[in-house]
């Protein structure tokens, strides 16, 4: 995790929520298959606070082996593009003219500023979201409120309904907030296709002086 986030983590994992989290987590993974990995659980977080530009929220990671590395909707380079990637990249080629990615990765995307954020951080093997209403909604609406509050003219991406839940906890007098339907083959056709959030993002970013992210 990045140093910036230091104080605000360690105060949250004194809690006594989290600490029941952590209970329920290492039971977890002593009995379990749990993705991911307990090393990259918190990944998005040495993404550095200060560089924060834009928050994508999504539901909780894949639940299949080898594809969730703590980062909502990347996969490690190895990996074939899950389907609710392959219409997040379709819908930025439709929008701006074509992704920059070769790979699943999102990377290159969190070394821009981009917090890829779930909602829930952690799920059992093939089981999707099996840790729901376990914790993770609380420390995840703690960081939007702290994002809120602390860092300026962000843009907060919205996709699915655990995501838009958190729509209330943003001020909209201060951000941008899009919002849309899962990019998940099941709800892609019900609103995410053309929702134009990667242009909309940039258009934001330059209106405020920030450079944009290249998609």
């Amino acid at each position: 995790m990045h140093e910036s986030w230091k104080t605000f983590l360690n105060s949250e994992f004194n809690k006594p929520y989290f600490k029941e989290l952590s209970k329920f987590l290492t039971a977890e993974y002593e009995t379990k298959t749990i993705f991911p990995r307990k090393s990259l659980v918190f990944s998005a977080f040495t993404t550095d606070l200060n560089d924060v530009k834009v928050v994508i929220l999504g539901q909780d990671p894949y639940h299949t082996p080898g594809a969730a590395e703590g980062l909502a909707f990347s996969v490690p380079r190895t990996e074939k593009i899950p389907p609710s990637l392959i219409n997040i990249y379709k819908e930025i080629d439709d929008d701006i003219g074509s992704h920059k990615n070769l790979t699943g990765s999102l990377r290159n995307w969190q070394t821009q500023g981009v917090l890829l954020l779930n909602t829930v951080l952690t799920v059992e093997a093939h089981r999707a979201g099996s840790h729901r209403g376990k914790g993770w909604e609380i420390f995840t609406t703690e960081v939007i409120k702290y994002l809120n509050e602390t860092r300026p003219n962000l843009v907060f991406i919205l996709w699915g309904r655990d995501a838009r839940n958190k729509k209330g906890l943003i001020d909209q007098s201060k951000h941008l907030i899009l919002e849309s339907p899962h990019p998940s083959p099941l709800s892609a056709h019900a609103g995410f296709f053309g929702n134009h959030h990667f242009s909309k993002t940039n258009q934001f970013l330059r209106d405020h002086g920030l450079t944009e992210i290249e998609w």
